[in-house]
């Protein structure tokens, strides 16, 4: 297969989706791939058609899905060939038993496959279907012969599927279909964050009491390091100050080490003059001992007492140091009164745009895969409420946010 080819357009990418349960989840997919700044045109198979409507993937696309070439509906009468050879990736999700046998066996029967062999673009598929028909030698072997034609594979996710069985099949979710959508890519994705300099702190600080005991916050890492991943990919130059965190970083981004709130203050202090967008989402303990005591404090009473002093206010810092535009954006982690919290610290603390969570919820926030924020910026505090999704989905939510402010200061 040959290779995505760099350009500074926006990336034209064609999304096939074929007949499964997960037909539905395509539209995630479309959006994600428009939020990176791609267009997206979709074809569908017959059966797709009876999960859901081609008229859901005109509204959100814009353009004609194309089903049947010779429907009296298709202005292209030959859409197979324009439809492949003009854009810059080639996916199927979800992609059915069926249609993989036919790609792997040269079968052009409908638009889909048509298409697939007519196409010079890289071709990334997404699986999914009955355990049974994926762990099957015909279908197996049907994947590791595309894999052979260069084909990229999404693996499918294992879980319960709708007819009820449990096991591998499951569609994999839709942002990690987009991340490898945009990974494939490359430089032919838009990107919107070319030419910023981002630094997040991301992570929880630990405040030492003794050489064993500390006092900390909760915090994964999650959020922050997909913000990260999100504005490389984006085109951004990435800088994180990470405390301790149980999440992995991505790759391609500088990583700096600060285990405290004071380590932290001072690694932002150095970082923050060459960064023009700092991003707050490290959970920064709020205070430390006033003593640290030299040697493990035994356990010879039944009680002990801690005097404790407020930590460097690192969000604070930085937007009162601010310099040629820089923007700083703020994450409220809140329990009670969250819309008012947050609005609160994003008056006081000067920020252009503040992250508010609810992080009572046991599906948002803390050690979660998905997040549901509210997002108020600066000049219009009537929210931008999200839905619970991905965390890596949030990310790319709130760095449109970013995209949106900068614009106006470029105007100002």
């Amino acid at each position: 297969m040959s290779q995505a080819k760099p350009t500074d357009r926006s990336a034209k990418v064609a999304l096939g989706v074929s007949g499964g349960i997960a037909a539905y989840k395509a539209v995630e997919v479309l959006r994600g791939l428009q939020r990176a700044g791609c267009e997206v045109r979709v074809g569908m198979t017959k059966r797709a058609c009876e999960f859901i409507q081609p008229l859901t993937f005109k509204a959100l696309s814009g353009s004609h899905v194309v089903v049947d070439d010779y429907a009296p509906d298709n202005p292209d009468p030959i859409a197979h060939i324009t439809f492949s050879q003009s854009v810059d990736l080639f996916i199927v999700a979800p992609a059915t038993a069926n249609i993989i046998a036919k790609f792997a066996n040269g079968i052009a029967d409908d638009f889909l496959s048509s298409t697939y062999l007519a196409s010079s673009a890289p071709v990334l598929i997404a699986p999914a279907m009955n355990t049974n028909m994926l762990q099957h030698p015909a279908t197996q072997r049907n994947l590791q012969r595309l894999r052979e034609d260069g084909v990229v594979i999404v693996e499918p996710d294992a879980g319960e599927m709708a007819c009820g069985t449990i096991g591998p099949g499951r569609l994999s979710e839709p942002d990690c279909i987009v991340k490898a959508a945009l990974d494939l890519l490359g430089p032919s994705a838009k990107q919107d964050l070319r030419g910023e300099r981002v630094l997040i702190t991301v992570g929880a600080t630990r405040e030492e009491i003794d050489p064993v005991r500390f006092i900390s916050n909760r915090s994964s890492g999650k959020m922050g390091f997909a913000l990260a991943e999100a504005a490389r990919r984006r085109g951004a130059e990435v800088t994180v100050v990470t405390g301790v965190t149980t999440a992995s970083p991505p790759r391609d981004v500088r990583i700096i080490s600060a285990t405290s709130a004071e380590a932290m203050s001072q690694a932002v202090r150095k970082e923050v003059g060459n960064a023009s967008v700092f991003i707050g989402a490290a959970a920064v303990a709020d205070y430390r001992p006033v003593q640290r005591a030299e040697n493990k404090i035994k356990k010879s009473q039944d009680e002990l007492t801690l005097t404790l002093e407020k930590t460097p206010d690192v969000l604070t810092q930085v937007a009162a140091q601010r310099h040629n535009g820089m923007l700083v954006i703020g994450f409220a982690a809140e329990t009670e009164n969250v819309i008012a919290n947050a609005l609160t610290k994003l008056r006081n603390k000067k920020l252009d745009a503040i992250v508010a969570n609810d992080v009572s919820r046991s599906d948002a926030g803390f050690d979660t895969a998905t997040n549901a924020v509210t997002i108020f910026t600066r000049e219009n505090e009537n929210p931008i409420t999200l839905p619970l999704m991905s965390k890596a989905a949030t990310a790319d939510r709130i760095l449109d946010v970013v995209v949106s402010l900068r614009s106006q200061t470029a105007k100002a």
